[in-house]
């Protein structure tokens, strides 16, 4: 049985890769204000559809990232490796390298390739803010 899921589960990330030169030209921009009020995170999330970017599955899922993005310590600074300088650790300043807050044994990276195989779209986070009051 586990052989077997493994498998479906490999299946499913292949297809995802296909469907990385889609065009994403849909999506959801979703804000995220953490308790207390002093930070705050705008992420955009793209996807093929309108359809899909109304889901609530992905918009729980854009909330989820910008939730992410607000309790991270130390919080990301750039989306993916290539943007991040040379001598930068990419697991501790890029989103997409870093640890899931809620399941650190997963990326950014590899959850958004599961909401691919998932939900049959491209989907691609386009870019993200976050705010803390007092800092420049």
């Amino acid at each position: 049985m586990n052989h077997a899921l493994d498998f479906l589960r490999q299946k499913g990330l292949s297809h995802a890769g296909k469907k990385a030169d889609r065009v994403t030209s849909e999506g959801a921009i979703c804000s995220y204000i953490h308790s207390g009020g002093k930070v705050g995170v705008l992420i955009e999330i793209n996807c093929e559809t309108d359809f899909v970017a109304r889901n609530d599955e992905f918009q729980a899922f854009a909330k989820e990232i910008a939730l992410h993005i607000a309790g991270s310590v130390p919080p990301p600074k750039y989306l993916r490796k290539e943007d991040a300088p040379p001598d930068a650790v990419p697991h501790e300043v890029c989103l997409m390298e870093m640890p899931f807050i809620k399941d650190t044994s997963v990326t950014i990276g590899d959850i958004v390739t599961q909401k691919i195989a998932k939900m049959g779209e491209n989907i691609i986070i386009r870019r993200f803010i976050r705010y803390k009051l007092g800092e420049a």
